[in-house]
């Protein structure tokens, strides 16, 4: 059974592992790879990993399964220009553990942690050739608003709208831009 867990340096391997399927120079959304960050050895996955569970803005979270990393997403907290850019959200499935419903189980599970943060709407940008990703996307209530260029493409800018739990306190953290 998969589950959403903090990144931890116990899966240093298998981190590595999953990382080594993506393959050189591909992009891996949800994890928080920096091209500074080198993982490789125990103390540099050590240092990357403090780096994550330490952010105050960005919740970061790995897909796992029966100690095997499947995927990462990744929770921004704030309105800032990087969301502007990027999105609230972003994740990644590794290409193996891809078409069993991950994405949209995960994105799901870190769309009721943004509603227990009192985000009342949610950006999430994907690249506009990403067409599993737009599905994940519309699966959770993502509505398209449009396609902008970007420096590294085209890409498509869904806004999921969430009810807030009873009691909670709405607070608008992401006005139209």
């Amino acid at each position: 059974m998969p589950e959403l867990i903090a990144p931890t340096t116990h899966l240093h391997d298998a981190w590595l592992d999953a990382h080594a399927e993506w393959g050189p120079g591909a992009h891996e959304d949800g994890f928080g790879l920096a091209p500074t960050d080198e993982v490789d050895s125990q103390a540099g996955f050590t240092a990357w990993v403090k780096r994550l569970t330490n952010d105050p803005d960005t919740t970061y979270q790995w897909i796992a399964e029966d100690d095997r990393v499947l995927g990462g997403i990744a929770l921004r907290h704030s309105f800032d220009d990087y969301v502007k850019w990027a999105g609230h959200i972003g994740f990644g499935i590794r290409p193996t553990a891809r078409q069993r419903g991950l994405a949209t189980w995960a994105l799901g599970g870190t769309l009721n942690q943004a509603q227990v943060l009192g985000i009342d709407r949610v950006l999430v940008v994907c690249a506009m050739h990403n067409v599993a990703s737009a599905k994940t996307i519309e699966r959770v209530g993502g509505i398209l608003e449009e396609v902008r260029n970007t420096q590294h493409g085209p890409a498509r800018r869904y806004w999921i709208e969430l009810a807030q739990p009873t009691g909670s306190p709405r607070i608008d953290r992401n006005p139209t831009d």
